[in-house]
């Protein structure tokens, strides 16, 4: 099939990469969010799909709206077979949707109906999941609601972030979306409908949603932290400035600190939650760099009793 590949971060490239290697169809261009500004300087940066496109010779477009006249009558040029999709970061719309000839197939990071929405592998952890996966299914108008072509399943283990988990998925589900591609075109699939009942919703995790909540279970913290890792970040509070978690890890054998409260050693920083404390392993202060917690904690010369989340 003629394709036509439409995605935006870094968690995009493999499976822009699989459809390029397979030799079995043809990626004629790829859709892209405009360039963005990116450093200190604020310079304009292409996305990472736009430039391993560039690399390899791809033609890029950078609609600043997938309804643009002059993108829709360029898509329309091309002519493509299918549109296979992966975090390309904007709703498509139905003028759109109606080009390809075979739709657009997008690869979503969890197992449908689970997990709809933009932060299905955050989510995924936040709530303790012990197994996750990803999907390719057909594209309509509802959120993340069409007809599904295929799953891969993913483990989660028990020290995974969400950059863990997402690196993971993106090669797995790479190859999914390349199997699908083929079995589109050969006519070996067929979409299968999504069931009413387990639809789950996935929005963006906002910053409110990263802070930790000291009297909330340790096993909850834990989560909030590997979940909302490496973005947004978890974070807490102390001495009136915002810090960064990192890195922490549960301790279900100490029990004698109230939610919150700190107790720092010469190579240790523990926190009390509303069960049991958390180590707090690596941190980032107010702008600074992330380091160990226990260089953090000597550099700040906690006191007896000082808390977190004041």
């Amino acid at each position: 099939m003629k394709l036509v590949f439409a995605g935006t971060p870094e968690v995009a490239v493999p499976a822009l990469d699989a459809l390029i290697a397979s030799g079995r169809h043809e990626v004629a261009a790829v859709v892209t969010r405009p360039d963005a500004p990116a450093g200190r300087g604020r310079r304009l940066v292409a996305s990472p799909v736009a430039e391993r496109a560039e690399e390899v010779g791809i033609e890029v477009l950078k609609p600043a709206k997938p309804r643009d006249p002059a993108f829709l009558e360029r898509l329309r040029e091309i002519a493509p077979d299918c549109c296979p999709v992966v975090a390309y970061g904007a709703l498509l719309p139905r003028v759109a949707l109606d080009v390809p000839a075979r739709g657009w197939v997008n690869l979503h990071f969890s197992l449908l109906p689970a997990w709809r929405g933009a932060a299905p592998v955050q989510h995924a952890l936040m709530a303790g999941d012990e197994i996750t996966g990803a999907s390719t299914f057909l594209i309509e108008e509802g959120l993340d609601s069409g007809p599904v072509y295929g799953t891969v399943t993913e483990t989660v283990r028990p020290t995974d972030t969400s950059g863990d988990l997402l690196t993971r998925l993106a090669f797995a589900g790479a190859g999914l979306l390349a199997a699908t591609m083929d079995g589109i075109e050969d006519g070996s699939l067929t979409a299968v409908p999504q069931p009413d009942d387990g639809v789950t919703l996935a929005p963006k995790i906002t910053v409110e949603d990263a802070r930790v909540d000291w009297t909330a279970p340790a096993l909850r913290v834990d989560r909030v932290v590997r979940g909302c890792t490496p973005a947004p970040g978890a974070w807490t509070t102390f001495r009136g400035e915002r810090l960064k978690l990192v890195q922490a890890l549960p301790l279900p054998e100490r029990t004698d600190l109230a939610p919150g409260q700190l107790a720092a050693g010469k190579n240790n920083v523990y926190v009390g939650t509303g069960s049991h404390a958390v180590e707090l392993l690596w941190v980032q202060a107010q702008g600074k760099k992330p380091m160990r917690a226990a260089d953090w904690a000597r550099g700040a010369r906690i006191t007896e009793g000082e808390q977190v989340g004041d």
